[in-house]
């Protein structure tokens, strides 16, 4: 995902009572390799319209898992969460995890501890059964200087502590920056992976944003063995025209080599969820590119 579609992300307020799947039973249900979901800014046009048309298109596709990008005011997309648990156990979708952003705003520093804000995001993605609650995107002034940024990686480790509480684990999705900028000299994303602690948070390493800060999959799977339990599964190409310099595509036709950056994941990197993403379509409507995106998946053995 990109930073610029996370605007209309913001965590909600009032208390509700948590209710979790258990990790064990979200995956004993997989019958494939691993669990396929779809990450729903992938039709985020389709969604903002009619979410429950939506979803309905989507189950009958084949998916059984999804991740969300839409929760404001404590909704998801216009639903409460145990409205939008009901919606999806009606539909047979299981919500695996959710991209919310984790700002500043959201620590307090002089308590030491969370703000509500997010201890009711945190609660609210157990209602509706996550087992990842993932921040998708790292404010500038998080990583302007060595000390804050790891400070912030601190900040990680107990948000991890505070998702385990609730059943679930912590992860952070990468965008181009973590590979393109540098503090002390070090790559971000090299920062990051000597500060995090691996059993409290969840590296979600999206294979196509990498392209865009110079970095590549495969490259980055083999530095770091066993740290990425859940994978962004994209593809790019060279843009037709947008701001940067590669866009995604359908999964495979690309320059990522998807299916051997996959495969080596599921050898060596750990990985046992495989979100599909695609933000750009190339003449296609989204809800093709995601059906087609399944069906070479499935083809490929997971």
């Amino acid at each position: 995902m990109k930073t610029s579609r996370r605007t209309f992300i913001r965590a909600g307020a009032m208390a509700v009572v948590a209710a979790s799947v258990r990790p064990s039973s979200l995956f004993a249900s997989s019958k494939a390799k691993g669990i396929i979901g779809l990450q729903l800014y992938s039709i985020r046009e389709d969604m903002a319209r009619d979410p429950l048309g939506s979803l309905t298109q989507v189950a009958k596709m084949g998916y059984e898992y999804v991740e969300h990008a839409n929760y404001v005011n404590g909704k998801f997309y216009g639903y409460s969460p145990g409205e939008f648990r009901k919606v999806l156990d009606g539909l047979g979708l299981k919500m695996i995890s959710g991209h919310t952003v984790m700002g500043k705003q959201h620590w307090d520093e002089a308590r030491k501890d969370f703000s509500d804000s997010w201890k009711q995001t945190v609660n609210d993605a157990a209602v509706l059964g996550q087992e990842y609650v993932v921040s998708p995107s790292m404010d500038m002034t998080m990583r302007n200087n060595y000390d804050d940024f790891r400070k912030y990686m601190d900040v990680f480790n107990k948000c991890g502590d505070l998702c385990k509480r609730h059943g679930m684990k912590f992860g952070y999705h990468n965008h181009d920056f973590e590979f393109s900028e540098k503090l002390r000299g070090e790559k971000l994303f090299d920062i990051m992976m000597k500060s995090i602690d691996p059993d409290k948070v969840v590296i979600q390493l999206d294979i196509g944003n990498m392209y865009n800060g110079g970095a590549v999959a495969l490259d980055v799977v083999k530095q770091y063995p066993g740290r990425f339990e859940n994978l962004h599964v994209k593809d790019e190409i060279l843009s037709s025209g947008g701001p940067e310099k590669y866009e995604s595509t359908i999964i495979g036709k690309g320059i990522v080599n998807a299916r051997e950056v996959v495969d080596l994941a599921t050898r060596i990197g750990g990985t046992r969820v495989y979100i599909i993403e695609q933000e750009s379509y190339q003449g296609m409507s989204p809800m093709d590119c995601v059906k087609e995106d399944l069906r070479i998946m499935k083809e490929w053995g997971y």
